[in-house]
């Protein structure tokens, strides 16, 4: 690859990067006033409870949507670089009708085994019914799922972003409200109306552009064997995840109590939130990207370094910045209830360093089509982590999870380091290793620093971490992706005449 290319392929993940973060950027802070006011009206055991349905629920849908919101995508983006309208139109009727079928199919399982559902998720009560109203909130997903693949196939990113912006805005203004008025009570229809919220205005940009057409034909569902085959891998590992989140979560509730799982998942979703405004565009652009390269060699490396290197540069004085603030953030975003889930955030951050690095590589056996490689490495994590975070908690307590979960995330990626070199052929950049080596150090020190300073030299010490962190990245990203003259060009084009 020249250099006129590399810089080119740079640019184009800072683009969309940015775009996808910019978007992640408003969603959090429209979500710090969301957590804030929900945290204070339902407090840790209302949190708790929310965690509860809402992990049940997405256990459900990952068990029934057989994947299509990914293993779809492919097939779309296919034909759209052909230009095949033709071929994305019969495509796009497939993957509704599917999606419709996996719709109905989730809600009659959640119903069916709601009785199930209560008694493994909860010791307490009889939450059978709740479970049954739940059940629409699976359908919709799964018709959401869908219809959001049609977009990331005909590259409506823009789209997915105001989707994706609209929808935590009115979930905003119409869930406090229930939540204020009618308390815990207001849970289950909250999280039905948000369902129903995010399915309308996904179908109101797809269906803009492809009318609705669904056959429920015997020949057209046969058409989406390839697409259901693939997906039956997203399936198991989204039922793995889900399971392991619901262990855990389990777990906690029944040796501790709701607050416990309120705090810990509190501290969790923080965290993931927090870096989605990295991560966010590799599922949208990266992966279809990755797909496109037919094979095993130069490129893909090439293409996988770069989303490794831009990645860790990008998330790693956003992690400092993170961890220093913590003090602040925590009683800001929730209430000063959850500061005891401060030292399991600490670890669980400095994870997210090795999050950055290994999940390129494992979108590289999704890309491949090799459903049994991505589901082997999925069940070795998700059982690491579920195991490490449940013994770390008997002997740490809630602090324990966080590095139960750096322990985990940590082991994962040299084994998918190691996998991938055996089986694709796949190779670190030496600049990867050079700059995990200097952002990883800085994260730990502003760990180290968090826990023996306090006061103006707290702060003075972590800023200037984080400015550090940051100096390194720009000046990194300066020289491969030309960023300065990039921005500039942008810039002075709005104000000439």
């Amino acid at each position: 690859m020249n250099e006129s290319a590399k810089d080119s392929s740079y640019s184009h993940i800072l683009k969309y990067t940015a775009l996808f973060g910019g978007v992640q950027g408003l969603n959090i802070l429209v979500g710090i006033v969301r957590n804030k006011l929900v945290a204070m009206i339902l407090g840790p055991s209302g949190m708790g409870l929310l965690s509860l349905f809402n992990s049940t629920t997405k256990l459900v849908s990952d068990s029934t949507n057989f994947g299509i919101s990914m293993s779809a995508v492919k097939n779309i983006s296919l034909a759209y670089d052909k230009g095949d309208t033709a071929r994305m139109a019969h495509e796009i009727k497939v993957i509704r009708s599917w999606s419709l079928v996996t719709a109905i199919l989730g809600m009659l399982i959640c119903i069916l085994f709601s009785p199930l559902l209560d008694k493994w998720t909860f010791n307490w009560g009889n939450h059978t019914l709740h479970f049954i109203c739940l059940s629409p909130v699976v359908g919709l997903s799964a018709i959401t799922g869908g219809e959001a693949a049609i977009l990331k196939g005909l590259r409506c990113l823009r789209s997915l972003a105001k989707v994706s912006l609209y929808n935590v805005i009115l979930a905003l203004l119409i869930t406090i409200p229930i939540y204020y008025f009618l308390g815990e009570s207001g849970i289950v229809p909250s999280l039905v109306i948000i369902a129903l919220l995010q399915c309308l205005l996904t179908i109101g940009y797809s269906w803009r552009l492809y009318p609705p057409r669904i056959l429920l034909s015997t020949s057209v569902l046969r058409e989406g064997r390839s697409m259901i085959r693939l997906g039956v891998a997203f399936v198991l590992a989204g039922v793995l995840g889900s399971g392991g989140d619901f262990v855990i979560r389990s777990y906690l509730n029944n040796t501790g109590d709701l607050s416990t799982v309120g705090l810990f998942n509190a501290g969790y979703m923080m965290t993931m939130t927090y870096v989605g405004m990295v991560f966010s565009a590799m599922e949208t652009d990266y992966f279809p990207r990755l797909s496109g390269i037919q094979k095993l060699g130069t490129q893909l490396n090439e293409t996988v370094n770069h989303q490794m290197e831009v990645s860790l540069l990008l998330v790693a004085p956003l992690l400092v910045f993170f961890i220093m603030g913590l003090p602040v953030l925590l009683p800001l975003l929730y209430s000063g209830k959850f500061l005891p889930v401060m030292g399991m955030m600490k670890a669980t951050i400095i994870a997210m360093y090795f999050r950055a690095l290994s999940l390129p590589m494992e979108y590289i056996a999704l890309s491949r089509s090799d459903s049994r490689t991505y589901l082997v490495l999925e069940l070795i994590y998700d059982v690491m982590a579920a195991v490490l975070i449940i013994v770390f908690y008997n002997r740490y307590g809630l602090t324990g999870t966080g590095y139960g979960l750096l322990l985990a995330v940590v082991v994962n990626f040299f084994i998918v380091l190691v996998y991938t070199r055996f089986k694709y052929g796949f190779a670190p950049s030496s600049a990867i290793k050079s700059y995990t080596l200097v952002q990883v150090p800085i994260g730990v020190a502003a760990v180290v620093l968090g826990m023996s300073l306090t006061g103006p030299v707290y702060w003075v010490a972590g800023a200037s971490l984080g400015l550090l962190s940051l100096a390194i990245s720009l000046r990194i990203l300066y020289s491969k992706a030309h960023l300065w003259d990039s921005i500039t060009r942008k810039f002075v084009g709005r104000f000439k005449p």
